[in-house]
């Protein structure tokens, strides 16, 4: 019986990893894809569909590459965050003047995306050790001020093969860069699947 036991629990738990490193390389296969893709950095707000709304498929920002990854794989982060902020508004930043929730640009917002990956508890240590960061992990910056800015870790290596490359978009487009430490760094996260927030 308790060998039965071991065997069903090593199974699962076999299960449960192979799960995990196949959305890991579905997120970074998605987000790699997306740098083909033609994409003007274009800041404006835009009225979208809910739940599955984007803005146009030529423009975008930083947390466009960041909903359109993950949507990819079947994760909407505009349902998710409007959502978890719709019951909790009153712990997500109100750097905007909001009284409500907003589903056209919430989900757009770096410190709204933080919040929501911290509640649902894919938290990550910050470090300066380039190993730390895997593929599939989110990592957002303060590039100054008040200006933040996220990316996605791939499975590609810079041309010193000491840190993964980042795919973000900072003004150029949807593109893959040797950026990890280009600037500060205020959030690590490692969210894969959907978990219940607290």
């Amino acid at each position: 019986m308790k060998r039965t036991l071991l065997i069903l629990l090593l199974f699962l738990c076999n299960i449960v990893w192979s799960q995990t490193v196949i959305e890991e390389l579905d997120l970074v296969d998605s987000a790699m894809e997306l740098t083909k893709q033609h994409v003007t950095y274009d800041p404006s707000y835009f009225s979208i569909d809910y739940p599955n709304g984007d803005v146009p498929s030529d423009k975008g920002v930083c947390t466009d590459v960041i909903i359109r990854a993950y949507r990819k794989i079947g994760v909407n982060l505009q349902q998710l965050v409007h959502e978890d902020m719709k019951a909790n508004f009153n712990l997500y930043p109100k750097i905007w003047g909001l009284g409500t929730t907003d589903k056209n640009i919430d989900h757009r917002r770096v410190p709204n995306l933080m919040t929501f990956f911290k509640r649902r508890g894919a938290e990550k240590p910050i470090s300066t050790n380039a190993e730390d960061y895997l593929p599939g992990d989110i990592v957002c910056w303060n590039l100054r001020g008040a200006i933040t800015h996220i990316g996605i870790v791939v499975n590609k290596k810079s041309n010193d093969n000491k840190r993964n490359l980042i795919v973000h978009n900072i003004g150029s487009g949807q593109v893959m860069e040797d950026m990890l430490f280009d600037f500060k760094i205020i959030g690590h996260y490692r969210f894969i699947r959907v978990q219940p927030t607290n």
